[in-house]
């Protein structure tokens, strides 16, 4: 079982959940609207701290938990809709799932999701 975990564009969450749900066997997914600053410097190539310079970009994050198997699939749909060409288009990470209960049934592991 994998998390995959996206921040994405905004005004890209249409298309990337249009390409989530063509997907054969799509699990679901949260989401979450985040602020965020990347790894750049700004405007200038130099960032100076004050209490009013913490312009943070809105993103949206995808979380979402599946089987192994489908992760690729997953990651290559958000990753293809996603996609601008523009700074700030986001990441995809991955991680391990060692468990996953479902509370309403109690199932665990791939059957909970």
């Amino acid at each position: 079982m994998n998390e995959i975990t996206a921040i994405i564009q905004p005004h890209t969450l249409a298309k990337t959940m249009q390409a989530l749900r063509e997907l054969p066997s799509f699990p679901g997914v949260t989401l979450l609207d985040v602020h965020g600053q990347g790894h750049g410097l700004g405007d200038g190539g130099a960032f100076t701290p004050t209490e009013d310079s913490f312009a943070f970009h809105k993103k949206t994050l995808l979380l979402i938990n599946c089987e192994s198997q489908l992760t690729q699939l997953i990651v290559e749909a958000i990753a293809r809709s996603a996609h601008t060409g523009n700074k700030g288009d986001g990441i995809i990470t991955v991680k391990d799932v060692n468990k996953t209960i479902r509370i309403r049934t109690g199932e665990s592991s791939e059957p909970a999701l």
